[in-house]
């Protein structure tokens, strides 16, 4: 059974009734505190008087036994009798004398000494334990009575002398303390009183007389010596301490729990300590006060009962239209928009509900619009993304359950945005439509979904397809894109790179099969292939990339890089030039691992700065060594995109060149095309600082790029390479050949000197010797070789004699 919303906390009413009821408690509780402690300060107060006046009381009371025991030793030493029987030594007379005086009294003691203190009679057989303090009494003026322990019991003693008219002897009179004298005090006080003193061996404090009965005794004692203890580093006088004791109600005292206690020392310093100790029950002086507390406890809990049903009854008046306007939104969330809400009231919640109400209306107007447009793509009205994604999971359950492939083939158009920038969105727009229709009549099958995916992406999802006919329909878009588009006397050439992933092969998801054949579209579109099935070489994210990537980190530390060199040599004299710096990866387990599967992977995640170091440090060693018989050769490193673009590459190369003692000279930098035209004005920054290093320049692959002559006269390089595509076709196009042609003098033409790398036969030799380029890099002179075996291959290496290889007419023409 649910709890109420009150007692529910994450819930709004029983936020309110907390706040509510925990402010009141904290007011009441404060109260209740505040309270408490005045009522235990002021009675601790109160009771403090009380025992300061009892012990003026206390002593009030001894000072008048005192002074009845002085008048009746001054009567009985006034005695004419008594003073007869002195001056005969009449002992009998003296001792009844002193025995009648006492009795008249009360008195529990009398004797009588000559004026030497010599006891000459008596009323009590210890009497002579009395003669030191009678001797005291006598010779010190300012006192008049001493207390007296005399087989633990304290008496209270006083001493007149007897003159004719010398003193002849002394009268001492005294009085036993008893329970007597303390439940007097307590009669008239209500204070009670405890005599405490030492006695034994060794000495120990013990109960004399108390008000509270014997049997608390012990307890009593206990507490008070712990009071006592604690106390005894203050600075205080023993008359001015008090503690606070508590009886428990088993001690059988006549009264238990907390008292105030107060002591009263009695008798003098060097003789058995003597203590009053003055107490007042602290709970009686409360008890008055406690009850006024209970009644305002009582008032504080019918004040919160009262208070949480306010509470609760407010918090709902506040909740309850929150919890309509709760309703409302589930609904409208769950697309019901039909019912109004129904809250109606004048204050902000009110207000909140006509913002609901004014919300319904609207969402509910646009609701049809949003519903026609979700799964449309407006423009085209082909699939949207989110329908493409719709049929896709349906038909990869289907092919999971028929045991059968499908495909997804990913296009983007190639230079759209440039044809938007110069026709106009407009015109582009005209375009897209052109393209959707051609998909769709020209080249999809009867059950083919084509869809549109946003800007000029398109994408077909095949059913029961594997790659090879994933392969024929992308074939067939490429057909579809020969014919030119012609719009407003504009004619557009179309192409687009193409991606394919198929299920299962590539993945059973349909966002995963999305996403792959997006990156196989970028793929085929960055290397120009035209269509590119999926591989995970592509996707980082592939558990392969991953592991490569992971094991490619530790590969430099762990020594599994290997340098390998393939020679450069100059066409016109055949000798070894230098070589191209290339990197292989040695790994334990996969052997011989190829740079086309570490290199990207690096490049994308940065780590091509570090394998681009280790190829500067590792050529500028093998440089030193080759040095010593060759000290004109040169290697080339390559830069990547990365490297370029870092702004602390300059200072890096410095730290090497001043490690390693390299001369810049005799190591040549390749950038590619691509890499410059990432960033033009930052890259055109680096080369110029390298460039005044004293390092030497080069543009590889010259000729794949779309802006190279707009660059190629700003930039500080020494030479150009020629990409090796053209060199592979120039023996059999003549085009190519040109191209060839016109680079090595445009390069000429600039001061530069000229690398055709890919040479693989004796005619690509002798076609390009004739041609006039530098230098030549390829199979036909060596494949890349370890490091180590670079400078015997030097030795062993003949130019190789092509006077016997003939040209064609056309190209022999052309070298002319």
């Amino acid at each position: 059974m649910p709890l109420p919303a009150f007692l529910t906390p994450k819930r709004l009413q029983f936020r309110i009734v907390a706040l509510f009821l925990g402010l009141l408690l904290v007011v009441q509780l404060a109260s209740l505190l505040l309270i408490g402690n005045s009522i235990s300060v002021n009675a601790r107060s109160a009771v403090n008087a009380e025992l300061r006046t009892a012990e003026r009381v206390f002593e009030r009371l001894l000072a008048q036994n005192a002074g009845r025991l002085t008048d009746a030793a001054r009567l009985l030493a006034s005695d004419f009798g008594f003073r007869a029987a002195v001056a005969s030594n009449d002992g009998e007379t003296l001792a009844s004398a002193l025995a009648n005086q006492g009795d008249r009294i009360g008195a529990s003691l009398a004797m009588f000494t000559d004026a030497q203190f010599r006891l000459k009679a008596a009323t009590h057989d210890g009497a002579a334990r009395f003669l030191p303090t009678l001797r005291q009494l006598a010779t010190d003026p300012d006192v008049t009575q001493r207390l007296v322990m005399l087989d633990g019991e304290p008496y209270q003693l006083v001493a007149v002398p007897v003159k004719a008219p010398l003193t002849i002897g002394w009268v001492a009179m005294g009085f036993r303390i008893e329970a007597g004298l303390l439940q007097e005090m307590q009669q008239l006080s209500s204070i009670d009183v405890a005599l405490l003193t030492q006695r034994g061996s060794p000495p120990r404090w013990d109960v004399l007389q108390s008000t509270l009965g014997p049997a608390a005794s012990p307890q009593l004692v206990e507490q008070w010596l712990a009071a006592r203890a604690t106390q005894a580093t203050s600075q205080m006088s023993l008359k001015d301490r008090h503690a606070t004791l508590t009886l428990s109600d088993d001690s059988g005292s006549r009264v238990s729990g907390h008292l105030l206690a107060r002591d009263m020392p009695l008798g003098r310093e060097g003789e058995p300590q003597t203590v009053a100790v003055l107490m007042r029950s602290l709970d009686e002086a409360t008890a008055p006060y406690r009850r006024l507390q209970w009644l305002l406890l009582a008032f504080t809990v019918v004040a919160i009962a009262v208070f949480a049903i306010v509470s609760v009854f407010t918090a709902r008046r506040i909740t309850t239209p929150l919890k309509t306007l709760a309703g409302s939104a589930r609904r409208l969330g769950q697309g019901d928009y039909e019912q109004a809400v129904p809250v109606r009231t004048d204050d902000e919640i009110g207000e909140l509900a006509q913002a609901f109400e004014a919300m319904r209306l609207a969402v509910r107007e646009r609701e049809g619009e949003v519903r026609r447009l979700a799964f449309e793509d407006g423009l085209t009205q082909l699939p949207n993304r989110e329908q493409f994604r719709a049929d896709l999971r349906a038909a990869i359950l289907h092919a999971q359950a028929h045991d059968e492939p499908c495909a997804v083939l990913m296009l983007d158009l190639d230079r759209f945005k440039h044809v938007n920038d110069v026709l106009g969105h407009r015109f582009g727009d005209r375009l897209l439509q052109e393209v959707a229709k051609r998909l769709t009549q020209e080249a999809r099958r009867s059950n083919d979904v084509v869809a549109r995916l946003g800007g000029d992406e398109f994408v077909m999802l095949m059913p029961s397809a594997d790659i090879a006919l994933a392969l024929g329909i992308a074939q067939r878009i490429q057909r579809a894109f020969e014919r030119p588009i012609s719009l407003d006397d504009h004619t557009v050439d179309l192409s687009a790179g193409i991606g394919i992933a198929c299920c299962p092969a590539h993945g059973v998801e349909a966002d995963t099969l999305v996403s792959r054949a997006e990156l196989a579209m970028y793929a085929a579109k960055q290397h120009q292939l035209g269509v590119k099935v999926y591989d995970a070489a592509l996707d980082m994210s592939s558990d392969e990339s991953l592991s490569l990537l992971s094991e490619l980190r530790t590969a430099v530390d762990r020594d599994q890089l290997r340098l390998y060199l393939q020679p450069k040599i100059s066409l016109a004299t055949g000798a070894v030039l230098g070589a191209e710096a290339l990197v292989r990866w040695q790994h334990p387990q996969r052997g011989l691992v190829p740079p086309a599967k570490f290199i990207p992977f690096a490049e994308q995640t940065g780590f091509i700065r570090v394998l681009t170091g280790w190829m500067i440090e590792r050529s500028a060693m093998v440089l030193r060594q080759l040095h010593a018989g060759a000290p004109a050769l040169k290697i080339s490193v390559n830069l990547s995109t990365r490297d370029l673009l870092d702004q602390d590459l300059s200072a890096k190369m410095q730290r090497l060149i001043d490690t390693l003692s390299l001369n810049p000279n005799s190591m040549c930098l390749e950038i590619t095309e691509s890499a410059i035209m990432d960033d033009p004005q930052r890259a055109l920054q680096t080369l110029e600082r390298l460039h005044a290093m004293g390092f030497k320049l080069s543009i590889d692959d010259f000729g794949t790029g779309y802006s190279s002559l707009a660059y190629l006269k700003r930039l500080p390089v020494d030479e150009l390479k020629i990409d090796q595509s053209f060199v592979f076709n120039m023996e059999r196009d003549l085009d190519d050949a040109k191209i060839v042609r016109s680079t090595i003098d445009l390069a000429h033409n600039l001061g530069l000197n000229v690398v055709a790398e890919g040479i693989e036969t004796a005619k690509a030799w002798k076609l390009l010797q004739a041609l006039g380029c530098d230098e030549a890099q390829g199979y036909f002179v060596a494949k890349p070789m370890p490091e180590a075996l670079f400078a015997d291959w030097i030795r062993d290496w003949t130019a190789p004699q092509v006077q016997a290889v003939r040209l064609d007419s056309d190209f022999s023409r052309l070298a002319l």
